[in-house]
Parts: C-alpha cells; sequence; structure tokens
C-alpha cells in the first residue's frame, strides 16, 4: 500500500433504540437495500438483523436490533437480552432516538445499558421530519443521561441528514479490513429472508389482530428444474381464531400474503420463488424457551 493510500475503516455498528424508533428503516436507508422488514407494529424486528455498507471508506455492519422495551414477559425478556448482548460484541452504539415522542421509561432504560459502552456513542435524532417534535426535550435527555454521545439529526423517511451520519460513523470506525465481499448487503440465509418477508406481509395485513402471536416456520425448500425455489412455509399462531383470521373467507387473506410475499421476493431473490402456506397452531408458543431460543438469535 502507498504511503497517500487511505486505509479502509471496519466496523461492527449495534442500532439500538425503543420499539417503533425507525431503527430498521434507518439501516434499510444506510444499507441502500432492504434487509430488515418494516412495519406500524412495534416490535416487529426480532433478531439481529446484520446490513452491511460497503464504500471507499470501507465497510460499517449494521447489526438492526429488537425494540428494548421495558417488560418481564419470556418473549420479551429474549428480545432484551439480544440487544444488551449486541452491545457487548460491537465497535459502535448507535442510539436511535425518536425525537416525535418525548423521552420515558423505556428511554431511560436504553440510556443506563448504553451509558457505560467503551467505544464511540453517536445519537441518531430520528423523525425531524415529524410534528409535534419534541426535539427539545430529547436534547435536554441527552445532555443529562449521554452527554457522551454525539448527536445527528436525521429523517430515515426522507433521508435528511444521513450523509452526515454516514460520514460520522465511517470516522468513528477503527481501520480494518472488510468482513464481507463487497458486494455483500446482508449475511442472511435465504430461508431467513423468505420467512421474515412472509411474516412482514402477514403483520401488515393483520396488524390489529394478530402481529405478535405469529412466527412463520419454513418447513421444506427445493429447487425446481425451471431454476425456481419452491418453499413451503407454515404461519404458526396461537389460537384457533387467528388461524381463521389469517385464512381469511374462502382462503382470501393468505392468497394476498402469498402474493404480495412473491412480489417482494422476485425483487430480492435471481430467480422467481413460489409459496406454498399454511397456518397451523401452537399454544402458548411464546412461553417455549427451545423454541425461542432458535427464533430469536
Amino acid at each position: 500500500m502507498g504511503e497517500t493510500e487511505t486505509k479502509k475503516k471496519s466496523a461492527v455498528v449495534a442500532v439500538v433504540g425503543r420499539p417503533s424508533a425507525g431503527k430498521s428503516t434507518l439501516v434499510n436507508l444506510l444499507c441502500g437495500q432492504k434487509v430488515a422488514i418494516t412495519s406500524p407494529v412495534p416490535q416487529t424486528t426480532r433478531n439481529r438483523i446484520r446490513g452491511i455498507l460497503t464504500t471507499v471508506r470501507g465497510q460499517l455492519i449494521f447489526i438492526d436490533t429488537p425494540g428494548y422495551h421495558k417488560s418481564e414477559r419470556k418473549f420479551n425478556l429474549y428480545l432484551k437480552k439480544l440487544v444488551e448482548d449486541t452491545i457487548q460484541e460491537v465497535d459502535i452504539v448507535l442510539y436511535v432516538i425518536d425525537t416525535s415522542r418525548p423521552p420515558g421509561e423505556e428511554e431511560e432504560l436504553i440510556a443506563e445499558r448504553v451509558s457505560s459502552f467503551q467505544g464511540p456513542l453517536l445519537a441518531a435524532l430520528n423523525k425531524i421530519d415529524v410534528t409535534p417534535s419534541y426535539r427539545e426535550q430529547v436534547e435536554t435527555f441527552l445532555n443529562l443521561r449521554l452527554p457522551q454521545a454525539s448527536r445527528w439529526k436525521i429523517s430515515a423517511l426522507t433521508g435528511e441528514g444521513i450523509p452526515l451520519l454516514t460520514q460520522a460513523l465511517f470516522d468513528a470506525a477503527p481501520e480494518g479490513d472488510l468482513l464481507y465481499p463487497e458486494e455483500y448487503y446482508t449475511d442472511q440465509d435465504p430461508d431467513f429472508r423468505i420467512s421474515e418477508i412472509i411474516r412482514e406481509k402477514a403483520v401488515w395485513e393483520t396488524r390489529q389482530e394478530i402481529p405478535h402471536s405469529l412466527y412463520v416456520e419454513i418447513s421444506d425448500m427445493e429447487k425446481r428444474e425451471n431454476g425456481s425455489l419452491w418453499v413451503r412455509a407454515f404461519l404458526v399462531v396461537e389460537r384457533e381464531s387467528q388461524k381463521g383470521i389469517l385464512i381469511g373467507k374462502g382462503g382470501a387473506k393468505i392468497k394476498t400474503i402469498r402474493l404480495a410475499a412473491e412480489k417482494e421476493l422476485a425483487e430480492i431473490f435471481p430467480y422467481p420463488v413460489h409459496l406454498d402456506l399454511r397456518v397451523k397452531v401452537d399454544p402458548k408458543w411464546r412461553q417455549k424457551d427451545t423454541l425461542l431460543s432458535r427464533l430469536f438469535r
């Protein structure tokens, strides 16, 4: 390497915040591709989703974490532990705080978790395009709880402030080699990506009735001779009544979910994906440790 050549930067960034702060929308925007599903329903994200941004400056690996939520229910305890573990494993923490809501108890909990982080801490004040705005209250909260955090005013929806935030993240990153090939924008396995897209479409279609009672299980995948991928997936709910809601009258709802998922999967994969969707009931699945440890990773 020549003396005048700039060394590459490389960092893993934890994206944390309370539910519905806009973390997944921000990660998708930063990476230039959809890597995390989104919906109006809080805590749509259940896993640590990796999105990868590679530029001439280097590479940033974003870990989109579940919304940090105060609850002692087993389901939420698993999500909280994912966030806490992630903070211990990264180079940079990016705290996304929603300026359309006043800071509350959840913000206090998050500030407590990240205050002891030894690396660079950046606060992204999101939704600056939304009214009413509680930006002054957010600034006061950060002054008191996280004075060490640099602050960046952004809108993950419009893109305002994103170039400056990206530059700041690269400035904070240590020098290092790329961890992924340049063309990668996520490291998710195909079955996980497919299950998440199906779940997203199901949440959008049933967001008033089912969202947190649902998970998607891929039971079979087969590459066909014509180059397409056939997938059988089960949408698993907790009650028989929820099964009927997902299927819909004459199967209309499950068909809508299937078509929407297939349309988006066609934009992600270089081959057609054909879905065979079924619905089954697993009572109290959110209380089963073995299942939760497999789903939330």
